[in-house]
């Protein structure tokens, strides 16, 4: 089967920035995405477009296909009191900010005093990214993962539960409701906290 929209899609990868790896998935715990959905990057997905299982490809991605340009919009200095329950903010700390557009992820990237700088861009924004990539997989997505926009999976980060709040999830919080307003996921196919 061949990948095209609509099809879920099983990836080993890793990426690297200026030959440091940033991120990777093995082929014993793949990326699992919906093609076609938002759910990678532009650019990596439509490199795949067209693969099937067992082909291995290299891709360089520019930032315009990535995850942008950095923005100096999305740096803000903002007061210390707004992350409540924090009783030391440290740089480098990751927080989900609430924001007109949902909830983005954001850095802290100074501490001064009483005002702190977050960075709401992605960290890899800027820059060119070498994803070296294996198809492990290729299969119809089932109706309820059209539906969502997304794969389910039983547990786990990749497993979907309907009856808990998305906000926070793997990849950002995808809810079902919610307007993706970014290019979805870059491939951390694992949990991290933000």
């Amino acid at each position: 089967m061949k990948i095209e929209k609509n099809v879920v899609v099983s990836l080993a990868y890793e990426v690297k920035v200026e030959g440091a790896v940033v991120d990777q998935s093995t082929a014993d715990a793949p990326l699992d995405y919906l093609h076609g959905h938002n759910n990678l990057i532009t650019g990596l997905e439509s490199k795949l477009e067209g693969k099937v299982a067992g082909d291995k490809f290299s891709a360089t991605i520019s930032p315009e296909d990535g995850y942008g340009e950095h923005s100096d919009e999305l740096v803000q200095r903002v007061p210390a009191d707004v992350f409540q329950g924090v009783e030391e903010i440290e740089v480098g700390m990751r927080f989900l900010a609430d924001t007109d557009q949902g909830p983005i992820p954001v850095e802290v990237t100074e501490v001064d005093g009483d005002e702190v700088v977050v960075d709401g861009n992605h960290m890899l924004a800027g820059q060119t990214l070498t994803f070296d990539v294996e198809v492990i997989a290729v299969r119809e997505a089932t109706a309820e993962e059209l539906e969502h926009g997304h794969v389910h999976k039983e547990g786990g980060c990749g497993g979907h539960h309907h009856d808990h709040d998305h906000e926070g999830g793997c990849c950002g919080g995808e809810g079902h409701g919610e307007k993706k307003e970014k290019d979805g996921c870059c491939g951390s196919g694992n949990c991290s906290s933000h």
